[in-house]
């Protein structure tokens, strides 16, 4: 994977970027996506955030390969700490960690009022709490998708400001998952129910069939079936 040839889970993130954004693309790894956008014509300014100088460094090679220092600004900070209001970044990028880290830097980021017009986060796990988040500081989802890429299935959330109140389904699968039913997102869920079945029967050779934590797998499998037959 370059600035050019993104990967297929970069290449969903990128296509939820507007055209003629100011992007902040916190985690940037390489700064191959904002590089990309922008070779594109597809952002008029970019953040590349990076927390730790290795990575910085990385980043900045990248623009400079390209030719893109006059638009394109690789910085060392923390998390939403890369922004600044003379920036004037309409569109922000999370992606590529864990969920728990991503409210984190969601919350350190939004403590004067902070409102951005589009945040496109691809958590790689405890999505559910990050759906929660947006729930909570008035983001409405606005698409949602899934990505199969080199044997990961990668969530890519896209949410705007607004009001919306999700259920306990919603939140863990997502609610425009739940309509669209992507193979992507199918194929997810079926190997989740089967790493579950697999944790049950080892359980279960154990004689632990009738302990806290079979009942306890054995409920979350039945949940992800329901919605698979629906």
């Amino acid at each position: 994977m370059d600035a050019k040839h993104l990967s297929k889970r970069l290449t969903c993130v990128a296509e939820y970027v507007p055209s003629g954004s100011r992007l902040a693309d916190i985690g940037s790894d390489h700064a191959y996506l904002p590089v990309y956008l922008m070779l594109q014509g597809r952002i008029t300014f970019g953040i590349a955030g990076e927390v730790a100088v290795g990575p910085l460094t990385n980043a900045q090679r990248e623009i400079e390969h390209y030719q893109l220092t006059d638009v394109l600004e690789a910085r060392l900070a923390d998390g939403l700490a890369a922004v600044t209001p003379a920036d004037q970044i309409d569109t922000v990028v999370i992606a590529g960690m864990g969920g728990r880290l991503m409210c984190q830097i969601l919350l350190a980021g939004h403590q004067d009022g902070e409102q951005y017009q589009r945040l496109i986060l691809q958590p790689n796990v405890d999505i559910e709490l990050v759906r929660a988040w947006l729930m909570q500081h008035h983001y409405a989802l606005v698409a949602e998708s899934v990505v199969r890429d080199d044997g990961h299935y990668y969530e890519v959330l896209v949410a705007e400001p607004g009001f919306a109140h999700y259920t306990a389904a919603e939140l863990m699968y997502g609610p425009f998952n739940l309509v669209t039913r992507l193979t992507a997102w199918c194929e997810k869920w079926q190997r989740e129910a089967a790493r579950l079945q697999m944790i049950m029967d080892q359980l279960d050779q154990a004689n632990q069939r009738d302990s806290v934590a079979y009942q306890a797998y054995q409920q979350r499998q039945l949940m992800i079936n329901e919605v698979l037959i629906k």
